[in-house]
C-alpha cells in the first residue's frame, strides 16, 4: 500500500491544482531530487498525470514526481482523499511531512495545496524523472499486450505481476485479487500458463480494478485485508484460503478454483 488505485484517487484529487501557480515547495531533502523547491515557484500548474503507481505534477518545464512507498499518503488544500491506508498510521503528524507546496488562488493560503506526509519515508520525490522504465499501466492492459510483457519470464506470477516494469500499479492486494478472479494460482510459473490463462489475468485486471477503483481503493476487493487475515472460506467456493510467501510477498489464495 498505496497501489495503482490509491494512486489514481491522489490523482483526481489534485486536478484541483490544474490552473494554480505554484508560490513555495518545502521538501525533506532525505527523499528528494535537488532543485525541486528551486525550480517550481512561480510555475503554473498544466496537467496531473498518473502511470502505475507513480503520479506527476506538471508544469511548463518540470515535472514533480511523486513516488509511494507503503506508507505514503497525499493531503490537498488540507483534506485527505483517502483518510488512512491499511497497514500505515491513521495519525498526521507535521514531522512526517515530505512535501509541502502552496499555491496562488487557494481558499486558504495558510494550508498546503499539495502535501506529502509519510512516516516512514519510503517514498520518493523526483524532478523530471524518466517512467520508459514502466510497464503497461493497470488501465491499458489488453491480453496482447500482457502476453508481449511476459515473454521470456519464467518466475511466478504473482512474482512478475509485481514487476513494476511488467504492469505498472499492481501492488500486493491487487495482484492477489486479479489472479483469484482469474483462478490462477500465484506460484504458477509464467512460462507454464496457457493463453487462456493470460487472457483471463488481462480481463480481471481490465475488469475488476476499475469496480475496486470505485469502491474505494485496493482494499475493496474480495480477498480485503480482513479475509486475509482471518483465512476463511473462499468466497468462489468455500474452500480454505491459504497464505505462503512468494517472492519475499504474502499471497492468499484458494487452492481449489486457483490451479
Amino acid at each position: 500500500m498505496p497501489e495503482g488505485l490509491e494512486a489514481e484517487i491522489w490523482r483526481s484529487a489534485l486536478e484541483s491544482l490544474v490552473g494554480r501557480t505554484i508560490t513555495t515547495v518545502w521538501i525533506d531533502e532525505r527523499v528528494a531530487d535537488p532543485g525541486i523547491a528551486v525550480v517550481l515557484p512561480g510555475a503554473k500548474v498544466e496537467r496531473i498525470e498518473r502511470t502505475g503507481k507513480v503520479i506527476r505534477v506538471h508544469t511548463p518545464d518540470h515535472a514533480l514526481g511523486l513516488h509511494f512507498g507503503m506508507t505514503g499518503r497525499v493531503i490537498v488544500d488540507g483534506a485527505a482523499p483517502i483518510e488512512s491506508l491499511e497497514y500505515a498510521s491513521d495519525r498526521d503528524r507535521p514531522e512526517w511531512d515530505r512535501l509541502r507546496l502552496h499555491t496562488a488562488g487557494a481558499a486558504d493560503s495558510d494550508t498546503s495545496a499539495l502535501r506529502v506526509n509519510d512516516p516512514r519515508r519510503l517514498g520518493h520525490l523526483s524532478l523530471d524523472d524518466d517512467l520508459d522504465r514502466l510497464g503497461i499501466d493497470i488501465f491499458r492492459v489488453d491480453a496482447d499486450l500482457l502476453a508481449t510483457a511476459l515473454v521470456g519470464r519464467r518466475a511466478a506470477i504473482k512474482t512478475v505481476l509485481l514487476d513494476q516494469g511488467v504492469v505498472a500499479g499492481l501492488g500486493n492486494l491487487c495482484a492477489d485479487e486479479v489472479l483469484w478472479w482469474a483462478g490462477v494460482a500465484p506460484h504458477r510459473s509464467v512460462d507454464e500458463l496457457t493463453e487462456q490463462q493470460v487472457g483471463a489475468i488481462a480481463a480481471a485486471i481490465t475488469g475488476r480494478l476499475p469496480v475496486m477503483l470505485a469502491s474505494g481503493g485496493s482494499t475493496t476487493g474480495e480477498l480485503d485485508p480482513a479475509r486475509r487475515h482471518a483465512l476463511g472460506a473462499c468466497p468462489r467456493d468455500g474452500a480454505p484460503l491459504q497464505r505462503a510467501t512468494i517472492g519475499g510477498r504474502t499471497a492468499v489464495w484458494c487452492p481449489q478454483h486457483q490451479q
